[in-house]
Parts: C-alpha cells; structure tokens; sequence
C-alpha cells in the first residue's frame, strides 16, 4: 500500500477497477461517541424524547445511511449489503452514547465505507433528534475498528 489507490498514473481521480478481484466475505466494524448534557442524555434513556425514540431512529438511519454509501462518497462502489448490525452503549458517567455498526457483504470490494457512514448516520441522527435541548453535544472518534475479507486480509486497529 504505497499509493492512493483511487488515482491513476497521471493523478486524476478514477474509480478502483474491482472487476478481476474475487468475490469473498468481507465484514467492517466501524465506532463512535457523540457526548452531552447529562439531562438530555437522561432523556434518551427515559424515551422522553420530543421526536420519540432517538436511539432506535438513530439505528434505522444508519443501516438507510449504509446503504446510501455510494451516493455520498463519490469514488465508492455501489455494494450489496447482506447484514447491518447497529449496536449502542450508553456511558452514563461520561454522558455518551457510544454506536458500534458491523457491515457485512460478499462481494469484490469492502464494506469500510458503508460501515463508518452508517456510525456518522447514526450519530448525526442522535443529534438532530436531541439538538431542541442541546446544541453543544460533540461527535467524536469514528473510526474503523476491524475489517475482514479479501486480498488484504484481517485488520484490527490499535487500542
């Protein structure tokens, strides 16, 4: 991995040919936090929301999120899902709410794309759903956790 692989010999932007690579497994584990007041964090976990139930609203964007991946990333393949997991922890001492989301397909290329939009849809959504009574919360730390399948084989990130 010593070039941008979306780039061809004369540095424009092109789309990754896949069409020699092999079908297989692959699956991504993307995460991240969005962080508030304790009050309206209180909220989620109570249901009283304003707009209803913002975690289960948020877990139904993120999969509609995955699936629009192609459409939002300009350089991405369009890819046939076959699983979306959304997963979230609430960390009440630290007034976050932490969403884990695994992609899965079986395909030429990977789902890492579709597995980090879907944690940003997610977040994004709690957000919105939240922001009447706090506009200060803080998305942070998206980022890849693992991705299995094809020629590059099993990654995890560093703790």
């Amino acid at each position: 991995m010593n070039q941008l692989t979306h780039f061809d010999n004369s540095g424009r932007a092109h789309m990754v040919d896949v069409g020699g690579k092999n079908e297989t497994r692959r699956i991504a584990v993307a995460a991240g936090s969005i962080r508030m007041q304790a009050a309206t964090l209180d909220l989620i976990m109570q249901g009283h929301a304003k707009k209803g139930d913002v975690l289960g609203i948020a877990r139904i964007a993120a999969i509609q999120g995955s699936k629009r991946t192609s459409e939002l990333i300009p350089l991405c393949h369009p890819i046939a899902l076959t699983r979306v997991g959304v997963e979230f922890d609430i960390d009440e001492n630290a007034n976050t709410v932490h969403c884990t989301v695994t992609a899965e397909t079986v395909g030429r290329t990977g789902v890492e794309m579709e597995a980090l939009t879907a944690a940003s849809v997610a977040l994004l959504t709690i957000y919105d759903m939240c922001k009447a009574v706090d506009r200060g919360m803080v998305i942070n730390h998206i980022r890849l956790l693992e991705k299995q399948g094809g020629k590059s084989g099993h990654w995890k990130a560093e703790k």
